[in-house]
Formats: structure tokens, C-alpha cells, sequence
């Protein structure tokens, strides 16, 4: 059985992140960017794929572990019955070289320890040369190379590296891992102690930015953190997660690559970062997203390299078995080449936000987002693949649409509240048309609900997004109808599913996943905006309670089996997290309002 998502922590640098166990084992990294191929890969398969561990040789009574205060400076403490020793990793800040800087310290007593070192290069294909460079340990294989500094003596054992030492109280023992490109020189031995003190340093500092908050300020800041651990600061790119292929369904076909970045997620991305107060993080985000999606609108793409690389083709990767037997093991991501209307009105929607919150544009900003208008004018009317990403039949989904008038609906904003060119008064009759169209075919009056899709009386929790951009007040009766149906209905032990599966196949797809964390946190959003204050409380708090030990979510979470599953962790989990806490601390209605900009007060059409 693989080690359960709970068990793991996160660290990261300013380029790729890294996963390591409770148990003492970095099982996922990837050298030297979040999408590079993985060097520790036991993650989706066993130790023979790589990983690195470090851990009590004995037998371990308990384990403690924590971040220090709001960094991702990661504690383990280990009690055995011959001491108590704790490992501090963490991942300096150095440009362009990833480091992995782990350092034992002794508590209490006397602590026999042990080092098993696999790096297999190429997601646990390649086994590199090893050899000795002066005092140092290097490990290259085409274009890579680690060297490990440390030391404790180390040896060769079955094309692994191993150390046995002892650490007693007061003692230090550092271990460095660096990557380098295989034909350059190494950069030069780090300072462990002084690494883990400037990296203890640069969190706290940015940590103490954000704005003052609520009873849920350590959540959200856990979210904020984590969400800046999954940004390419070279770029700004945030990618969805670190991982690829972690199952929406234990054993399932479900497993995706979301180490790319998502249009999808930039508005609300965009807000938790500005309402928190990071304005730099914001506005490079918004550059990030101007230039990824640069060029024709009609080659706009949903998702992007951390860079803004396009060609994202996705490929299975047989020889890892995956987690849990969740096979196949997917590397890219073949939705890059859907057609989903939605990501248009949040491109539009994200680029609204900046603009009322003043973050600097220029005159070209604007000609793109013209060009984008020019497209969704001319595909509006088309059916899609929607915001669930459907490997199945093409359809009108009422969420994509309710997207494409939010982004006419900024797009009039843009014009008449900011000056800019534009053709307001035939932009307003297509977003009027629009409004009209969903209100008549996405909503069934049998039901009282809007549906998926139209034709269907099916349900879909990307419908609680209504209200919170706009489109019709929560206190719309064809809104609450909606909310208190997927309330009903789509709602397992507190938590929210996208869609119900007594309904025909929709995406193409065996049956089966998680409850989808984001859509439960969108019907707090929506409980809040309905005045259900104590139901929205109630809820946001059981969802708090699912998160592990050190305050990470997945993308979903197994109802059944009650664990975390999807890839971990997922940004858009945490950054619904901390929109919630903002909504239900501050008693207004947040992204609600904020991005529906006044436009949720549209009056109700005929049906």
C-alpha cells in the first residue's frame, strides 16, 4: 500500500517542489523545474524509482512533525527508544540550482541512524555514474547531475548510496543535495546551517506581509505559503499542483499531469493574492498570464508551461505502476488542445480584477483582450468540452456560458467604467443575448435549477459559481433553487461532488472519483451570500478538519475511504480556501462581489 497523501509535507524553492513522508523519505522531485522528468519517482511506484531516505535505523515510538511557524521549513521529530532526533528540510532560494538541504539534530539520547540514497533520473528509468569528487558525491546521467554534500561517510550498495551514523544531543549533521546540468561544473559546497536560517528568514519575511485576518489566519496563510511554493518565480507561472497522476479514484484511470498552469484558476488566484495583500505575487501573475496567452486568440490554450510553453502533449509512462496500482502514469496533459469557452470569460475576468485593484497595463494589454472579445463573438454559440475538462461528446454547457457573458460583461466594464475603445453597445446586446439563451435553455423549471448542460435535468457544482461572478444574486430564486439542489443532491457526508453519477456518461470515462474540495468551498461562498452564515461556518470548518497534518489539501477527498486523493497539493483547493475565510470573516461577500462587480444585480429574465 502506498504512503496515504496525508503522511506527506511539502517543500519547495523558487523552481520545483518536493514531497517528503513521515516516515523520512523525499518520494517526488523533479530537477531542475516542477515539470522536469522526476529523480525520485517512488511516489507512483516503490523505492526502486527513487527516493531519499533519512531516518532512525530503530524502531520509532512516535513521530511529530511541523513547519516552522509560517515558512515551509519543515520539522520531523522522531522518538525511539534511543533518543529523540529531528530532520529540518527544507529547499534554499538559488537561482537556476535546486538545492535539497536536510539537517539531523540530536534531542535527546543517543540515535543509531540510517541514509538510502536512489536517484534515478528520467522518472525511475535511469541509473546514473556515481563517483567521488574530492570530499564530494555526484550522481550524472545525460543532462543531470546531483552532487550530495555531507559529512557522514558514504558507500555503495546495490545501485544505492547508504550511510549508518549516530547522532547524540546537540549534534548537527547536515546533508545537501544540489542539481546541476551534467556538463557544467558543480556549484560550489552550501552552508547547510546558514541555508536553513536565510530560507527560515525569507518566509518569515514574506509571511509577515500579509494583511491582518481572522480566527482562520493560520489556514490561510498555510494556503498563501503554499500557493507561493507552487509559483515559477522566474515567470510568475503558478502550476495547478506538483505532481502528476495521484488518482481522483484509488485504483482508477483518473490521473492527470497538473504541474502547468490553468487560465482557469487566474481570476480567483489573482484575488486571494490581492486581498491578502501580495501585490507582487499578483501583478506577476498577471504578466505570466499576458504573455502565455499572447498571439491569436483563436490559439488561445486552457493551460501553459510555467514558462508559457504550449506544446504540453501528453504521454503514458508504462513502467511506473502508479499510486496505489492507479495506473496509466500520464506525463502532459492532452486537454491542452480542448476547446473550453469558459477560460475566455476568465481571462477577461482576471484582467478585470487587476485593473480595478490598479495594477499598471499598457495599450497593448488592451488590443489582446479586443482580439479575445473578437473570438468569443464569433464561438459563443459552439458547444465545448467545458470546465471538467469531458473526453467525451462536445456539449452546451450552462457554465461555459454563464463564462462567455462574464466576459462580455467585463468587457462593457472595460469600456464604460475605464475609457477604453471598444464597442460597448453591441457588446452589451451579446452579453443581453446571452443572459437570455441560459436563463431559457440552462434552466429546468421542473427542477428549479439550472442544469449542466442543455437538454438535461442533470446537476453540476460549477453552477455554484453563478452568483459569485455576477450573473444573477444569490437571492435570484432560480440561484437558491440551484444552490439548495446541489446542496441535496450532490452533497456526500458535507462535501460536494462535481456532478451526480446516476446520469448518463458525461465525460467519456469510468465512473467514480472524490468530492471536487473547491465546490464544497464554493458552497460556502454561496451559503455565505444566502445569509446561511452558521450552515457556510460549519462547513468551511469540516473542510479545515480534513486537511493533514501541516495544513495541505488535494484536489478531492475520498468520502469513503476518508482520505485525500488527486494531485497534492492543489493550488486551486487552497486558494478557495482562503477566498472562503475571507468571505465568512470579513461578513461581505468577497470574490462574490468583487468580481461580479455589480453585475449580480441583473434582473431576472422570462422564462
Amino acid at each position: 500500500m502506498s504512503t496515504p497523501l496525508e503522511d506527506y509535507a511539502l517543500i519547495g524553492d523558487t523552481h520545483t517542489a518536493a514531497l517528503v513522508s513521515k516516515s523520512g523519505s523525499l518520494d517526488w522531485l523533479c530537477l531542475p523545474r516542477f515539470d522536469s522528468e522526476a529523480c525520485f519517482a517512488a511516489l507512483l511506484g516503490d523505492e526502486s524509482h527513487g527516493r531519499w531516505l533519512l531516518a532512525p535505523a530503530g524502531g520509532i515510538k512516535q513521530i511529530r512533525r511541523r513547519y516552522r511557524g509560517d515558512t515551509l521549513v519543515l520539522e520531523t521529530e522522531f522518538e525511539t527508544e534511543d533518543g529523540v532526533v529531528r530532520i529540518v528540510d527544507c529547499m534554499p532560494h538559488r537561482e537556476h540550482r535546486p538545492d535539497v538541504v536536510r539537517m539531523v539534530e540530536g534531542i535527546k539520547g543517543r540515535v543509531p541512524m540510517q541514509m538510502r540514497l536512489v536517484i534515478r533520473f528520467d522518472y525511475g528509468t535511469t541509473v546514473p555514474w556515481v563517483r567521488r569528487r574530492d570530499d564530494r558525491f555526484q550522481a550524472l546521467a545525460g543532462p543531470d547531475a546531483l552532487m550530495l554534500d555531507t559529512p557522514v561517510d558514504l558507500r555503495g550498495e546495490n545501485l544505492t548510496t547508504v550511510a549508518e551514523f549516530e547522532v547524540a544531543a546537540r549534534d548537527r549533521v547536515p546533508f545537501v543535495l544540489s542539481w546541476h546540468p551534467s556538463h557544467e561544473d558543480p556549484p560550489p559546497a552550501r552552508d547547510a546551517a546558514l541555508a536553513l536560517t536565510q530560507t527560515e528568514s525569507t518566509w518569515c519575511d514574506w509571511s509577515q506581509k500579509l494583511k491582518p485576518g481572522s480566527e482562520w489566519r493560520d489556514a490561510v496563510i498555510r494556503s498563501l505559503v503554499t500557493l507561493k511554493a507552487l509559483t515559477y518565480q522566474p515567470t510568475g507561472g503558478i502550476v495547478a499542483a506538483p505532481t502528476t497522476s495521484l488518482p481522483e479514484k484509488l485504483g482508477g484511470v483518473r490521473n492527470w499531469d497538473y504541474r502547468y498552469c490553468w487560465l482557469r484558476d487566474a481570476t480567483f488566484t489573482l484575488y486571494s493574492l490581492l486581498v491578502a495583500g501580495y501585490q507582487e505575487e499578483a501583478s506577476a501573475w498577471r504578466e505570466w498570464l499576458l504573455r502565455a496567452v499572447a498571439g491569436q486568440a483563436s490559439r488561445m490554450q486552457i493551460m501553459y508551461g510555467a514558462a508559457g510553453e504550449r506544446w504540453l502533449a501528453e504521454r503514458e509512462i508504462d513502467w511506473l505502476p502508479g499510486y496505489e496500482a492507479s495506473a496509466p502514469v500520464r506525463v502532459g496533459n492532452a486537454a491542452v488542445d480542448q476547446f473550453q469557452l469558459d477560460v475566455y470569460g476568465e481571462v477577461m475576468d482576471s484582467l478585470h480584477q487587476a485593473r480595478r485593484q490598479g495594477l499598471a497595463e499598457e495599450d497593448s494589454d488592451w488590443q489582446l483582450q479586443s482580439q479575445i472579445m473578437d473570438f468569443l463573438e464569433s464561438k459563443w454559440k459552439e458547444p465545448d468540452e467545458g470546465l471538467w475538462e469531458i473526453r467525451g461528446q462536445r456539449r452546451h454547457f450552462t457554465h461555459s456560458k454563464i463564462m462567455a457573458w462574464v466576459g462580455f460583461d467585463r468587457a462593457v466594464k472595460a469600456v464604460d467604467e475605464f475609457g477604453l475603445d471598444g464597442p460597448s453597445g453591441r457588446w452589451k446586446g451579446l452579453r443581453d443575448d446571452i443572459h437570455r439563451e441560459v436563463c431559457r435553455e440552462g434552466f429546468d423549471s421542473e427542477r428549479g435549477a439550472f442544469t449542466q448542460y442543455y437538454g438535461t435535468k442533470q446537476l453540476d457544482a460549477s453552477l455554484l459559481l453563478t452568483p459569485l461572478v455576477g450573473f444573477l444574486p444569490a437571492s435570484d430564486e432560480r440561484v437558491k433553487g440551484t444552490i439548495e439542489a446541489i446542496e441535496k443532491e450532490l452533497s456526500v457526508d458535507g462535501f460536494v461532488m462535481r456532478y451526480s453519477e446516476d446520469y448518463e456518461d458525461v465525460d467519456g470515462l469510468p465512473q467514480g472519483e472524490g468530492a471536487f474540495l473547491a465546490c464544497s468551498f464554493w458552497l460556502v461562498d454561496c451559503l455565505t451570500l444566502l445569509g446561511r452564515k452558521e450552515d457556510a461556518v460549519r462547513m468551511f470548518e469540516r473542510l479545515l478538519a480534513i486537511r493533514n497534518d501541516v495544513g495541505l489539501l488535494s484536489e478531492e477527498y475520498d468520502v469513503e475511504h476518508h482520505r485525500l486523493v488527486g494531485n497534492f497539493p492543489q493550488a486551486f483547493s487552497h486558494v478557495a480556501l482562503a477566498n472562503s475565510a475571507h468571505n465568512l470573516a470579513t461578513d461581505v461577500t468577497g470574490p462574490a462581489a468583487s468580481r461580479g462587480d455589480g453585475g449580480g444585480q441583473a434582473e431576472p429574465q422570462e422564462l
